[in-house]
């Protein structure tokens, strides 16, 4: 059985305070996730002094400014991203972190040595961006909100162009892009390092916008991993798709739902967290295998809950068997049901008593 890997997104829920990411850590580890994933940025690198807020924001956080201010709020200095990195590795937890921004990326793959890296919706569209990733070598989990399916493969042929590049072969371009996905060896590097994630962009998302079938047709276009990045209300949709054999599901979490922030209305508690861990675990021992055959633990109640051919009446030997001298009881511990047309007409082998089982020795 291949377990689901489980992130908890701590994201930006510790509101800019490394004690917060601390307590969010063990949090994640009481509830027993896998990974923790933090977002790792300089808010000078990601937005521009004007950016406005997404409407979520501005409900969210009950203000409203420009997104530079919220995010500036929010930033980790990379001093605190190293304490929590190692607050993690003492707990034996796997510390991720996104990165929004190059300077950021560099930090996370040369100074903190992740070998895991996540790229957000929010960046599948920047070539150049996802082209940065890629050459790190990293594993790779994409996050697919907001987009298309062709958005998608471009993003995949930057990948393994990037997989793939050597610098003496072909510069950067759209048709050095899409060669290398068409390529033997590109679609080797995605399908060894490239797990996808579904996603609706949306804090929270809608049920009725979540179209967890857009799983099936990206692992049938695609033929990689697919997971499931959550971020509607509650755990249902985040089982549901573990039941849809998501390899990966994330799923922000804070300390408490009232706390001020853009993303901890959209977010699960701790009680909640440990629950989806709970169900995602028994969902996935359920799941068994492509076969129907009685379970080890049903065949004891065979002789139970089955029925047996029984004499409805006394039958004299060589008496024919019928309608009338035949009925049908448990235990299903004689002749099945499934032969009582087999044997109607045929000859009673032996005396039988009423509720005898019938023999055809």
């Amino acid at each position: 059985m291949i377990s689901t890997l489980i992130i908890a997104e701590a994201g930006v829920n510790h509101n800019g305070s490394e004690e917060l990411a601390f307590k969010l850590v063990d949090a994640a580890i009481d509830a027993g996730v896998d990974i923790i994933k933090f977002q790792t940025f300089k808010a000078d690198e990601l937005v521009t002094s004007e950016a406005k807020q997404a409407d979520y924001q501005i409900k969210n956080t009950e203000k409203a400014q420009s997104q530079w201010s919220m995010l500036k709020e929010l930033e980790l200095s990379y001093d605190s991203h190293m304490s929590i990195k190692s607050y993690c590795d003492s707990k034996n937890i796997e510390y991720l972190s996104t990165a929004f921004d190059s300077l950021s990326l560099k930090f996370l793959t040369e100074t903190m040595c992740l070998t895991r890296l996540k790229i957000p919706s929010g960046e599948i569209n920047n070539a150049p961006f996802v082209l940065e990733h890629a050459l790190t070598g990293c594993e790779i989990i994409l996050s697919t909100g907001m987009s298309t399916l062709p958005e998608i493969e471009f993003a995949l042929a930057v990948l393994a162009y990037g997989f793939t590049h050597k610098t003496e072969e072909l510069a950067p371009s759209h048709n050095a892009f899409v060669q290398a996905y068409h390529s033997k060896e590109g679609q080797a590097q995605l399908k060894k390092k490239v797990t996808l994630l579904h996603c609706t962009t949306e804090y929270p998302a809608p049920f009725s916008q979540v179209n967890l079938k857009a799983m099936d047709l990206m692992a049938d276009t695609f033929e990689l991993p697919i997971g499931y990045s959550d971020h509607t209300s509650g755990i249902s949709v985040s089982l549901a798709a573990v039941a849809r054999e998501a390899c990966v599901i994330e799923k922000h979490f804070t300390l408490d739902r009232n706390m001020q922030g853009p993303d901890h209305k959209a977010s699960i508690e701790p009680d909640e967290l440990k629950a989806l861990v709970t169900g995602i675990r028994e969902i996935e021992v359920s799941l068994g295998q492509a076969v129907k055959v009685a379970s080890i633990c049903e065949e004891k109640n065979k002789a139970i809950a089955r029925k047996s051919i029984i004499a409805k009446k006394e039958i004299c030997k060589g008496e024919m068997l019928t309608e009338k001298n035949l009925m049908i009881k448990r235990p299903g511990t004689g002749i099945s049901p499934n032969q009582y047309y087999e044997i109607l007409g045929s000859k009673a082998v032996d005396n039988f008593k009423p509720e005898q089982l019938i023999r055809i020795d």
